[in-house]
């Protein structure tokens, strides 16, 4: 059997056509694709503004800076996320800290969150911008976050670069219902692809139009935003912008697969559920979903359970990976990244997320996974474990 990867973009005769139709079109960038690949994305998750960009760490560091983050400020995040989710924090100079996460979503922990947000108040260290990560396609829980959010005074980004599809409190994530900005990511693992590619959702003006300046090297066209107008040629760069714009190319791919987001989430969660059915009697921890929330499950994640002595996670990793399956671990503890450890973070500092991380392993699951390599991936960590 050919080798499984742990994701992998489903790409149809549809898709392809799509592109080509831009490819032999007057557009192959910044044309008439991408404001409605900017709107249909909108219009599905139900947000009023959406903004494309060419990955989702560009989307999360204009999002910090239309937030107004800086030097001498705060960004926290969950430790049980890729490095993007903080490092947007330092592009723009600030600091960046971390709270624990739950021990049943994987997500950022209200709990620890609130916690630690008593103790900034009294250190006088309150974070500007908080970035909840929804974990494997999982939305936190968004609406105690927004009420600490209230309370504390931060900006809520929302991390879901896994979850495009899913929902929370019965809408869908991207909203912006509880948050003042998304962010999702088109990365080909993803649940939609535009091969690269991100987007910043938001529901407030005043950030649509900064995050649109920010993608484009901080210029404008507006006449009310220009000192003055010598004429219909005439824009002015008034910030420090970048270059993070995408092409009508992908967006065009991305427009096509809009049209079977529910299809891919639909097969996603069918083959969750039958990993849920045919592996609970192994020795392993499955994913638990919160009530609030239906995943749209980029990642189907599983732990060796603590009463399981007999082969490390590396041995079973390995083993998976001999046998054609590729198996992965989401993620390495940001905290312990040497970059992240000359701020002083250790091994030890937030527990949860490091116990976690020590028995975790990402098996397959994608859109295009046929049932025939689903049971292959049963019937080997079976073997492998038992």
């Amino acid at each position: 059997m050919k080798p499984i990867p742990y994701g992998h973009q489903d790409i149809n005769e549809a898709d392809i056509q799509a592109v080509m139709a831009v490819l032999a079109s007057d557009w192959i960038t910044q044309g008439p694709a991408i404001e409605k690949f900017e709107q249909t994305v909108a219009q599905y998750c139900g947000a009023r503004y959406a903004v494309a960009v060419n990955s989702a760490t560009s989307a999360l560091h204009i999002a910090c800076m239309a937030a107004g983050l800086k030097r001498g400020e705060w960004l926290w995040t969950s430790p049980n996320t890729f490095v993007a989710s903080a490092n947007c924090g330092r592009y723009c100079g600030a600091a960046v800290d971390f709270a624990d996460i739950d021990n049943r979503t994987y997500n950022i922990s209200v709990t620890r969150l609130a916690e630690k947000l008593k103790r900034a108040k009294r250190e006088n260290r309150l974070p500007k911008v908080v970035v909840p990560v929804h974990f494997a396609g999982q939305s936190c829980e968004m609406e105690p976050i927004q009420r600490l959010a209230a309370e504390y005074g931060f900006l809520l980004l929302e991390d879901a670069s896994h979850a495009i599809g899913g929902t929370y409190q019965g809408q869908k994530v991207g909203s912006c219902r509880f948050a003042d900005m998304t962010v999702f990511s088109f990365h080909p693992v993803k649940i939609i692809t535009t091969a690269e590619g991100g987007m910043v959702l938001t529901n407030r003006q005043d950030l649509y139009e900064r995050l649109i300046r920010l993608r484009s090297h901080g210029i404008t066209r507006q006449a009310e935003l220009m000192s003055e107008n010598q004429g219909p040629w005439y824009y002015q760069q008034i910030e420090l912008g970048f270059n993070y714009r995408l092409t009508d190319l992908q967006a065009a791919l991305g427009i096509s697969q809009m049209e079977r987001i529910d299809e891919f989430v639909a097969k996603r969660r069918a083959i969750a559920a039958k990993y849920d059915r045919e592996l609970k009697n192994l020795p392993l921890i499955l994913p638990w979903q919160h009530p609030d929330s239906l995943s749209a499950y980029h990642l189907y994640v599983v732990q060796l359970a603590p009463v399981y002595q007999r082969k490390s996670r590396r041995q079973v990793f390995e083993e998976l990976r001999a046998s054609g399956i590729g198996v992965n671990v989401h993620y390495i503890p940001v905290h312990t990244q040497p970059y992240y450890r000359q701020f002083g973070f250790k091994y030890g500092d937030f527990p949860v997320a490091e116990a976690y991380y020590n028995s975790a392993v990402s098996i397959p699951l994608y859109a295009a996974m046929t049932a025939e390599q689903q049971d292959y991936v049963i019937s080997t960590l079976t073997e492998i474990l038992q």
